[in-house]
């Protein structure tokens, strides 16, 4: 029996707390929660039974019944009943669902237009991933990729529903199989130079960019630390360096063989000109050469 009231006492406050956050005060909460146990009841009979003392129990009444969650249904003495849970808390919802949304127009009216200057710094790798995920969802016209196929394939449902939807999807991939991503014929997927291989630590990054207005690009490796911006510069670089790898991948395709006998493989001497030691090295190690 005494675990049994107290499992009772734990949920009546309970009761009372997210009553509380809806906008109740500690009274109307007792007031209220008496009700639905004992109706039709008179201010006395509340006051003592929820032990709330009497002139703050026909105050608590009296605002419960302004907001329709009493309703007084008798005369000498006054009876009250609460209103049905489920229809008075829908009508809260209804309610706020209202002020919120005529608040938030009032609220941008006073605020100055957001100019995209901010560049955002996301850390972890559920939280990247979920940004990245958010943004494949919201693109209406386009989705530019550059990255490597074992992380492109966390997101490929959600990139195939978004070319199924329309959306043109413009991938460089490092990785052997442009057909896994071909859902559609809006999508045009290339390997990254025509062999797919990662040359430098930059290699590592993910790069996105979704129509046009909006920007990712994410270092994988050991710290999951990603960049998100709108702000147009920025995703003019994003998609620059997305766009000259699509050139590069069509250049390759058709000249590649004299590319290779001019610059060595893999673009050798280009690169090894302008890596850092760590770059070099990376290259170095990746290809053999």
């Amino acid at each position: 029996m005494a675990g049994k009231l107290a499992v009772t006492q734990d949920a009546s406050s309970d009761l009372l707390q997210d009553l509380k956050r809806l906008g109740f005060t500690e009274y109307e909460a007792r007031v209220y929660v008496q009700l639905l146990r004992q109706s039709p009841a008179t201010a006395y009979e509340i006051a003592k039974a929820a032990s709330v003392p009497r002139p703050n129990t026909y105050q608590a009444l009296e605002s419960l019944t302004k907001r329709g969650a009493a309703l007084p249904v008798s005369e000498n003495p006054v009876r009250y009943v609460a209103a049905e849970p489920e229809e008075f808390l829908a009508s809260i919802a209804r309610q706020t669902k209202s002020l919120c949304t005529d608040l938030a127009d009032r609220l941008t009216s006073l605020a100055p237009k957001a100019d995209d200057q901010y560049v955002w710094t996301l850390r972890g790798e559920p939280v990247v991933h979920d940004r990245i995920a958010a943004l494949i969802a919201s693109s209406r016209e386009s989705i530019w990729i550059k990255a490597s196929d074992d992380v492109v394939r966390l997101h490929k449902e959600a990139l195939k529903a978004a070319a199924e939807r329309g959306v043109e999807i413009l991938m460089v991939l490092f990785g052997f199989d442009a057909d896994e991503f071909r859902f559609t014929d809006r999508c045009r997927i290339y390997i990254h130079e025509a062999n797919g291989v990662r040359m430098g630590t930059a290699d590592n990054l993910f790069t996105l960019a979704v129509d046009h207005v909006e920007m990712l690009t994410a270092a994988m490796t050991d710290e999951f630390i990603a960049a998100h911006s709108r702000n147009r510069p920025i995703v003019t670089v994003a998609e620059s360096l997305i766009r000259h790898d699509y050139y590069m991948a069509e250049i390759f395709a058709r000249f590649g063989e004299e590319i290779n006998a001019a610059f060595g493989p893999h673009l050798r001497d280009l690169r090894l000109g302008c890596f850092s030691p760590e770059q070099a090295a990376s290259f170095k190690r990746r290809t053999g050469l």
